[in-house]
């Protein structure tokens, strides 16, 4: 996958919440402060300040004059992904936006996936990813689907090795299961030789996918088998103080609220050194830690839900579900052997490397006028 972006920096943490009516209220808020306050709640960075304009994102409606000037009107939240299995919503405006990455909101529709490349092993998610995870590659190069984002050749090269069509979905499925931390951070692709190890290796990474994604785009979501599918024994009445776990009975407390049966492996699996359940917590109580530290202080930080919503506690139990499948599907992946490699010698006389450089930028997708700062068109 020779195109690879670094994901959006957003360059303030109020431009993205767990949940969209906050950022309508943070806007709000902002769009009704003036001078001093406003730049204040802002937080003006070398790029970004209320006087600054910049153009609406692809696909996306925002005003472009300096946001100090016209605000207008606040966009609609999308949903992105802020950490591993982390699904948050982003206020799409560039405005706020340090560095957007305006090449991957080009690409991004029901057809794309995003590979997110983090230390342990690579993720995929149909959402965008921002802020701290790792650099994205997405799965196609143009909107639709359409120019798959791998090595030219590669495709057909497989197609002729393995006896049968082969997509890019389904390199994909193999990467996520084959791929391996290399001695100097980047991943390790190990292509097989063996046609059998390809469709082993196709059945597990069909399974991971289908694991990550959650249902989406357009899929069921993942289930645990009936008796180990957890449920909301209890439900959440004041606002949590934290997770709590008690393994003997499979409980996850949540306050005053109770979640079982959720697998140990759920609770103790990890994304980039922390639990992803606690982090996945921490990050739906920010604003109450903002919060107790003085809203005049930390401003738009701090404003958040006051009572706990209950779309949440079934995020948590999507979350845990998909933890749970995943702490399963663990020492297979662990233990699957790619078998006999490819030879380099034969994959770049095929031409499919080194990929070329023009495979490794962005492809012009401009199809239709972007607006740029101040109503002027953009120009690429």
């Amino acid at each position: 996958m020779p195109w690879a972006v670094r994901p959006p920096r957003l360059g303030r943490e109020w431009v993205a919440a767990p949940d969209p009516a906050t950022l309508r209220a943070r806007w709000t808020a902002l769009a009704a402060a003036e001078g001093a306050e406003q730049e204040r709640l802002f937080r003006p960075a070398r790029g970004r300040t209320p006087a600054t304009g910049a153009a609406a994102l692809p696909g996306q409606r925002s005003a472009t004059a300096p946001f100090a000037v016209a605000p207008g009107p606040c966009p609609q939240p999308v949903r992105v992904l802020c950490a591993p299995f982390d699904e948050q919503w982003l206020l799409p405006d560039q405005r706020l936006i340090d560095a957007a990455r305006p090449e991957l909101w080009r690409v991004l529709d029901g057809h794309q996936l995003f590979l997110v490349e983090t230390p342990e092993q690579p993720s995929v998610t149909a959402h965008l990813p921002v802020g701290r995870v790792g650099r994205v590659r997405p799965l196609y190069r143009r909107p639709g689907g359409a120019e798959p984002n791998l090595a030219p050749g590669l495709v057909a090269l497989l197609g002729e090795r393995y006896g049968g069509p082969v997509s890019a979905r389904d390199v994909l499925c193999w990467i996520l299961a084959a791929a391996r931390p290399g001695p100097r951070g980047a991943y390790e692709v190990p292509l097989t030789a063996d046609p059998e190890c390809w469709r082993a290796g196709l059945e597990l990474g069909h399974r991971l996918l289908t694991v990550q994604l959650r249902g989406a785009p357009g899929g069921d979501a993942p289930r645990l088998p009936g008796g180990r599918r957890p449920y909301v024994r209890s439900a959440v009445t004041a606002w949590p103080g934290g997770l709590a776990y008690d393994p003997e009975t499979e409980t996850l407390n949540l306050g005053d609220g109770s979640i079982s049966p959720v697998p140990e492996g759920a609770w103790r699996y990890e994304a980039q050194g922390a639990r992803v359940l606690e982090a996945w917590f921490a990050a739906r109580a920010a604003h109450r830690a903002a919060r107790a530290q003085g809203l005049e202080a930390l401003g738009l930080e701090a404003l958040g839900p006051a009572e706990w919503p209950q779309a949440w506690t079934s995020e948590l139990l999507s979350l845990v579900t998909t933890l749970a499948l995943l702490a399963d599907l663990a020492p297979r992946r662990a233990a699957f052997e790619p078998g006999p490699p490819l030879p380099p010698a034969g994959l770049e006389a095929a031409g499919v490397l080194p990929a070329p450089r023009w495979a490794r930028r962005p492809a012009s997708v401009l199809d239709h006028r972007e607006e740029g700062p101040g109503g002027q068109f953009a120009l690429l």
